[in-house]
């Protein structure tokens, strides 16, 4: 409370009482914050979608692909789908969709929003633990932009993870649907920058697609993939406490219009809480069937244009090097695109290759395809239980 003096026009000075609160979000950002907590319950994905697309636009403007290049991938892809059928013994459709960073971004979000849901109302949760009477601005913030967190990071990470991938073949997720979408200026940008063929690498790109759109639309394995992530995913929300901590510093208004002008920052450094049962038994699933998808890849685009082993290592390099918006977006489900289980999941794939060919792995189409653990360092013990199970 203060105490002045304003001049009155009859009776001269005249005290007046100014009440001054303790709690800043009283003002213009109390305003503020009623104005985001009003926004419904889809405001995170909004959030998310916004940023998204911000970063996928990059600073070329993001544009479509040229006619040329999208009219010769569709013209592969009859081609590569054959050969894909023949490896599972099916027939699928070879339709695809031409698309630019910002497409692939939201077809990104589509498809992992029913997987990221369940961390939404979790920093909420977490504010529950604050006193109020300690840190009113905390417990405001908490309540008011929980369900954000969640949007800035998921933003975020589809993004930068648009930037480079080809496909959404690179993250081995369970798909909403069959839309088979390409990156061609990503594709053509790869091309360029290790002085390959275009037709060589497009092939490569539809067939790595083809297998990962064919293996993870299965109803069996989206559901053995859905059951891993469930307890993955709550283990990487361990580092949404992060966020809480991050925001305790952020308590006069300098620091949180600087937070307001760049979310990123808030998410800067966010790492994977400790191994766990949970996270290995994703890690084993996810490493093979991203080696699958790789050899399956690199033996159809060998059938077709013969040996090109420029590819494999220049295609080997990439994504080793530079990949932070990869290994981000595995990130968020708690899988780990960097560690010795991708060696072990190269291994596995290499040996069953060798001694019983690819086709062994048609078993990935079933609900008890996916490799565990401790399987990931046994490829006999999978084969074993893979071709005695009843549904084989």
């Amino acid at each position: 409370m203060a105490i002045g003096t304003r001049r009155d026009a009859q009776r001269g000075f005249a005290p007046y009482i100014v009440i001054v609160s303790d709690n800043p979000f009283e003002g213009m950002f109390g305003d503020i914050f009623n104005i985001l907590g009003q926004q419904g319950p889809n405001a995170w994905f909004e959030t998310a979608t916004q940023l998204a697309l911000n970063i996928a636009r990059g600073t070329d403007g993001d544009p479509n692909p040229l006619p040329i290049e999208r009219q010769r991938l569709e013209e592969l892809a009859p081609l590569v789908g054959r050969h894909v059928d023949a490896l599972f013994g099916v027939a699928s459709e070879p339709a695809l969709i031409a698309v630019n960073r910002s497409a692939l971004a939201s077809a990104a979000l589509a498809q992992w929003r029913p997987l990221i849901e369940p961390l939404v109302a979790v920093p909420s949760a977490l504010g529950e633990s604050l006193d109020p009477g300690d840190n009113p601005m905390m417990a405001q913030m908490v309540a008011t932009l929980g369900p954000l967190f969640t949007g800035f990071q998921m933003g975020s990470v589809a993004g930068h993870f648009c930037e480079r991938a080809w496909s959404l073949a690179v993250l081995p997720l369970p798909r909403e649907d069959k839309s088979r979408l390409i990156a061609v200026n990503n594709l053509a940008s790869f091309a360029e920058a290790w002085s390959l063929e275009r037709d060589e690498v497009y092939v490569f790109a539809l067939a790595q697609e083809f297998v990962a759109s064919l293996i993870l639309t299965q109803p069996g394995t989206g559901d053995a993939l859905r059951a891993l992530l469930i307890d993955a995913v709550r283990e990487a929300t361990n580092a949404q406490g992060d966020l809480l901590t991050r925001l305790q510093s952020m308590v006069n208004p300098e620091d949180l219009s600087s937070f307001m002008a760049n979310p990123e920052a808030l998410l800067d450094g966010i790492e994977l809480p400790e191994e766990t049962d949970a996270t290995r038994a994703i890690n084993a699933a996810a490493s093979v069937l991203s080696a699958f998808f790789d050899a399956a890849a690199r033996e159809i685009t060998e059938a077709i244009l013969g040996p090109r082993p420029a590819l494999v290592e220049a295609y080997r390099r990439h994504r080793r090097s530079d990949a932070r918006g990869e290994d981000a977006a595995a990130a968020l489900f708690g899988i780990s695109n960097q560690g010795p289980h991708h060696e072990l999941a190269n291994e596995f794939v290499t040996s069953l290759q060798r001694e019983h060919t690819l086709g062994v792995f048609d078993a990935l189409l079933r609900v008890d395809g996916l490799p565990t653990a401790p399987e990931l360092s046994d490829p006999g013990a999978w084969y074993e239980r893979i071709t005695s199970s009843p549904l084989a």
